[in-house]
């Protein structure tokens, strides 16, 4: 299965930051910025130098390229170790489908350029 696409949305590179805090432990409230790699409408990739837990969820505020941002809910799916950050997939939990569009319709005018 390697090299295989499992994903089911188009994903897109975006120059974005994120804020991201840990939800389910009220005692931690650190805030790192993140470097967005691709995004879609179900989910993102990020490289941080934090480590973060897999399966843990974050809110997350992404400014997108329309200089909005969108508060999001992201889980971690898949970390990946690189030399000095780590590499992660998240997927957005209970997104509002306005927010979603807002990706989408990016997504289609970018495939038709």
């Amino acid at each position: 299965m390697a090299g295989m696409e499992r994903r089911r949305n188009k994903r897109l590179e975006l120059t974005s930051r994120l804020i991201i805090k840990r939800l389910d432990n009220s005692d931690e409230k650190q805030e790192v910025a993140i470097e967005v790699s691709d995004v879609s409408k179900t989910g993102l990739g990020f490289y941080c130098t934090v480590p973060l837990e897999i399966g843990a969820v974050y809110e997350a505020y992404l400014t997108i390229w329309t200089k909005e941002v969108i508060h999001a809910f992201v889980e971690i799916v898949r970390i990946e170790k690189d030399e000095d950050f780590f590499k992660y997939g998240g997927i957005f939990i209970g997104m509002p489908e306005m927010d979603a569009a807002r990706i989408e319709i990016y997504e289609t005018v970018n495939s038709n350029q």
